[in-house]
């Protein structure tokens, strides 16, 4: 059986990985519905925002509203996914594939329960686009939760229970410089983005 495809990059990032990813909505209890009961993913913190920090001079960052549910969700690999619950019709949905807008979010799972969640949102009805290969050895299914917000969920082969993303998509640097020099031909920058990158898997 052949090995995953597997590269570790030797210069370490400043985070520890994704805290939580902050979304919107105008329905908390059909989020809570889908999160939990369809995709798996336990509510673990219901609060609200405190007095004062929404439209006033102490917003730190959250929608401009006073009084917001803020709900948060295990989305494994110790990273949660939030949402804000906005008043209803209070702000236009957005453009996805506009800049400084969410394309999509996609969560990383063992092949095993990709096919639970793939057939769970089968039997729910949720439109479906895949199982299809998105490089790297991984497949991918998307579909929209009930607030337009595009998921996606993704395994990667001969992985099993030991999911690893980053080794998984991490290049050599000649695989990222065939792309790279498309951008720029300047041997420091293309040096200083690339020196990390291993040589060979």
């Amino acid at each position: 059986m052949p090995a995953p495809m597997r590269a570790r990059h030797s210069q370490s990032p400043a985070s520890r990985g994704v805290h939580h990813l902050a979304l919107n909505t105008e329905d908390m209890k059909l989020t809570i519905d889908f999160y939990t009961r369809v995709l798996g993913m336990p509510l673990v913190h219901a609060l609200r925002v405190p007095p004062g920090v929404g439209t006033g001079a102490g917003n730190r960052g959250n929608p401009p509203f006073e009084n917001l549910r803020h709900y948060f969700f295990d989305a494994g690999g110790d990273c949660l996914v939030a949402f804000f619950e906005l008043p209803a019709g209070a702000k236009p949905q957005a453009d996805r594939n506009a800049v400084a807008a969410m394309q999509h979010c996609s969560f990383a799972t063992t092949e095993a329960q990709f096919q639970v969640l793939h057939q769970r949102l089968l039997d729910e009805g949720v439109p479906v686009i895949g199982p299809i290969p998105v490089g790297a050895q991984t497949w991918s299914i998307y579909f929209f939760d009930p607030n337009g917000i595009r998921l996606e969920y993704s395994w990667q082969e001969l992985d099993g229970e030991d999911v690893q993303v980053v080794q998984r998509w991490t290049q050599t640097a000649e695989e990222a410089l065939a792309e790279l020099r498309t951008l720029s031909d300047d041997p420091a920058w293309l040096d200083a983005v690339t020196r990390h990158l291993p040589t060979h898997r």
